[in-house]
C-alpha cells in the first residue's frame, strides 16, 4: 500500500484539461481555472476537493489516512497521506475532485477512467 508522488502525478495528468502551478512548497491542480487539488512533496500529502459529506465520511472512517483541510463554497477539502492509501482509491478520489471542478459538459465527455 502507498502511492508514490510520480504515481499521483500520473493519475492527475491522465485527466482532461488539467493545469498545474508550482510554488516553493506545493503544486496546485485546476481544470478550466477551478482548483481541485494540491500536492505537498515534503509531507507526502495531497489535498483534494470533495463534497462535505464525503469529507466527513473519509475523516471519520480513517483519520490515519485523511484529515480535514478546510471547507469552502459548499465543498470539503481533505488531506490524504499518500503512504497510507492505495492507487485505486486515490484515483477515485482524484477523479471525483476533478469532476466536482470541471464544467458539466467536460465531465460528461470524460467519465471515470
Amino acid at each position: 500500500m502507498g502511492v508514490r508522488a510520480d504515481q499521483f502525478l500520473r493519475i492527475v495528468n491522465d485527466l482532461a484539461e488539467v493545469d498545474s502551478a508550482a510554488s516553493a512548497e506545493y503544486t496546485s491542480f485546476s481544470v478550466r481555472g477551478t482548483r481541485f487539488g494540491y500536492h505537498w512533496p515534503k509531507t507526502r500529502t495531497v489535498g483534494l476537493k470533495q463534497t462535505l459529506s464525503e469529507q466527513q465520511a473519509l475523516v471519520y472512517e480513517r483519520p490515519q489516512v485523511f484529515e480535514v483541510q478546510f471547507t469552502t463554497s459548499g465543498f470539503g477539502w481533505v488531506v490524504v497521506q499518500l503512504a497510507k492509501i492505495d492507487a485505486a482509491e486515490l484515483g477515485e478520489l482524484v477523479y471525483e475532485a476533478w469532476r466536482l471542478s470541471a464544467p458539466e459538459t467536460l465531465a460528461e465527455e470524460h467519465p471515470v477512467p
